[in-house]
């Protein structure tokens, strides 16, 4: 397989995506009833309530894939949308308005399972199940590289924060790949005992977190390859880790049906353990589920396998929300950046959130991806 540079599909751009937005009065509890294609003059409806967000309706569904959805990322700028598929191809959205369909990108061989944007948001980087991981210009929809070395799926990704734009990647080889994102090469690759299921990176890249199916989490030095210590406490699969925004805490998702906190400072208590999150259930499936945190760091949200999103306050743990209207398992669930949305996505969900307003949610229906966007006043 060549490693060079190769345009994406004709399609990038086109028409071969439709959005179909749709109003529904009845999710999120919302009486709003907003146009959906024509003004007052042709007999549309209009909102009832003032607009809360700068979303065109308080419900609208939009279609493009055509397999479960795997993961979905706002970019850092909160007005953009990158949706990954079993499809084998990731689109582009709009997270305003009409949430216009505006690309595609297709080049993967196998489902795409994670997806990261660059800080410029001019770049965005997927992980797959063909075993790489690739690099796309976002305005063009040129793949820019392949990056290889893994032998096996590629489960999850992260990136630095602050300094060189390094990528981490978690993969069934049981290998941490660390990568400069303008070479096709890795800089090095972590060994592990067991298949990486999750996976993080502090803000200057010195420290990475995994998560495995031995249902623990450790923490490496990435300069000299050895683990600095253990978070234990999960009793199944470990499917998520993302980092606070202050970077002190990590927040952690399992098949153990409970989402936790854990004390990552350096000189920390010796229990690191902060405080264990219930209500959002592993489910049978056994997909890599979820869960985010708000910009703030006040509220967490998890991905469900009960069809279902569950939303708490990070500090005293107490379940605020129980999002349902779902018809499989959530994979994943992001906040957005800006003000407004919250983003789940089930089986296939996305969703958004501000205050107590849910605005993105992907779905699956029929076999369909669908992402579902929704306001509750």
């Amino acid at each position: 397989m060549s490693g060079g540079k190769r345009p994406a599909a004709d399609s990038f751009g086109s028409s071969q995506l439709v959005k179909r937005a749709k109003s529904d009065a009845n999710i999120g509890g919302s009486s709003a009833i907003a146009v959906v294609n024509g003004t007052a003059k042709n007999g549309a409806l209009i909102q009832a309530v003032q607009r809360t967000s700068s979303l065109q309706s308080p419900t609208m569904e939009l279609t493009g894939h055509t397999k479960e959805v795997f993961a979905a990322r706002f970019d850092p700028t909160g007005q953009f949308i990158a949706s990954g598929s079993g499809d084998r191809n990731i689109l582009l959205w709009r997270s305003t308005g009409t949430c216009e369909n505006h690309g595609i990108l297709a080049g993967h061989k196998q489902a795409i399972l994670d997806l990261r944007w660059s800080r410029d948001s001019k770049v965005l980087w997927s992980a797959s199940a063909d075993k790489t991981l690739a690099s796309w210009d976002v305005q063009t929809g040129e793949r820019l590289r392949r990056h290889f070395g893994h032998d096996e799926v590629i489960n999850c990704m992260d990136s630095v924060k602050r300094g060189a734009e390094v990528l981490v990647s978690g993969s069934d080889d049981g290998c941490i790949g660390i990568w400069d994102a303008r070479t096709k090469n890795g800089m090095s690759l972590i060994q592990t005992d067991f298949p990486v299921t999750a996976i993080a990176v502090s803000e200057d890249g010195t420290q990475v977190f995994s998560g495995s199916i031995d249902n623990d989490i450790q923490v490496w030095d990435v300069r000299n390859r050895k683990i600095m210590f253990s978070l234990l406490g999960h009793n199944d699969t470990i499917t998520s880790l993302e980092l606070s925004p202050d970077h002190n805490t990590l927040l952690s998702n399992s098949h153990d049906s409970t989402v936790r906190t854990w004390d990552i400072r350096p000189f920390a208590p010796v229990e690191r353990s902060i405080r264990t999150y219930d209500g959002a259930p592993g489910g049978q499936d056994h997909n890599l589920l979820k869960a985010s945190w708000d910009k703030k760091g006040e509220r967490i949200a998890a991905g469900s396998g009960d069809q279902t999103i569950a939303i708490w306050n990070a500090q005293t743990g107490k379940l605020l929300h129980k999002l349902p209207g779902h018809r499989g398992a959530v994979n994943d669930v992001r906040f957005s950046p800006g003000d407004e949305p919250l983003c789940k996505f089930h089986c296939i969900p996305f969703t958004l959130t501000h205050g107590s307003s849910l605005e993105l949610v992907w779905r699956r229906a029929l076999g369909r991806m669908n992402i579902r966007l929704l306001t509750s006043t």
